[in-house]
């Protein structure tokens, strides 16, 4: 099978007509690019869900803040062709942001209330990109299906949330983080890890497993919040953004520990900022 590349939205819309026309199920895998084995997974998701399976690499500039790392952001798109070529993709969808973005483009999605918390919070704006341009790509494309890492927690509940609000005929599927063999989250931006601050990296994911397992005790969540973001602390040059214990769907602050609540936190290492999150049992 050959994997077309495709950079002009006009043609994506054409090619998966033409799939949709012969009567084939098609996924979408959005990305940024530089593709990792948790990517690979969701490639893997949608190629055994579906007829067909389009990856978009795309590093959307308007989901970075002023200060943020958009023109440092990695691009490997040789590596990142040659995983979608071998994870079995039918074709990887890779737009211009003058294609994307045409001049005298004004119109953007904003999905209040789940946006300016936690992530939100300290990257403004971030959140409209992100729903304008899967919005964007969810049109071009068409898919029947659309696959979005857990790691990425906030934005999974933002995009099914903008689907549902819009009445977008798509299901948004939420896929398990990957992990290193050490425990941190598999993430484009562990690039910027130095091999001292990688070294340190797990402690995070170890801090919230600690604290998913603190959260079956009689404690009130503020109590286990402070005793997690203790713990981050003591990571040698770590700066916690936040640590939260919310409601899964709301993300609304949870007021008493009860199974199935997300513990959710950023913490910057370096130039690297890494999130990730752990469910309590």
């Amino acid at each position: 099978m050959t994997m077309r590349i495709v950079e002009d939205p006009g043609s994506m819309s054409g090619l998966s007509a033409r799939w949709r026309k012969q009567g084939e199920r098609i996924g979408l895998v959005p990305t940024m690019g530089a593709l990792h084995a948790g990517h690979a997974s969701l490639i893997r998701r949608s190629r055994a869900e579906n007829d067909r399976t389009v990856v978009s690499v795309f590093v959307n500039p308007t989901q970075f803040g002023p200060k943020e790392d958009f023109s440092a952001y990695p691009r490997p798109f040789s590596a990142d062709t040659l995983c979608c070529r071998r994870e079995g993709a039918d074709a990887l969808f890779h737009p211009s942001p003058e294609a994307m973005y045409p001049a005298g483009s004004a119109s953007f999605v904003e999905v209040t209330g789940l946006s300016e918390t936690l992530c939100g919070a300290v990257r403004p704006g971030h959140f409209r990109g992100v729903a304008t341009v899967v919005l964007k790509l969810l049109n071009i494309v068409g898919p029947h299906r659309a696959y979005f890492g857990e790691k990425d927690f906030q934005q999974l509940v933002v995009i099914k949330r903008m689907a549902r609000d819009l009445d977008l005929p798509v299901r948004i599927t939420g896929c398990p983080t990957l992990r290193e063999p050490d425990g941190l989250a598999m993430s484009s931006r562990n690039a910027y890890l130095p091999p001292a601050e990688r070294a340190m990296a797990p402690a995070i994911h170890a801090a919230l497993a600690w604290g998913a397992a603190l959260s079956r005790q009689p404690l009130t969540p503020r109590t286990l919040l402070g005793r997690i973001r203790e713990r981050l602390r003591a990571i040698p040059g770590a700066s916690v953004d936040y640590v939260a214990l919310v409601d899964p769907e709301t993300l609304q602050p949870a007021d008493a520990l009860r199974p199935g609540l997300r513990l959710l936190t950023a913490v910057r290492l370096g130039r690297a900022r890494l999130i990730d999150n752990v469910i309590t049992s």
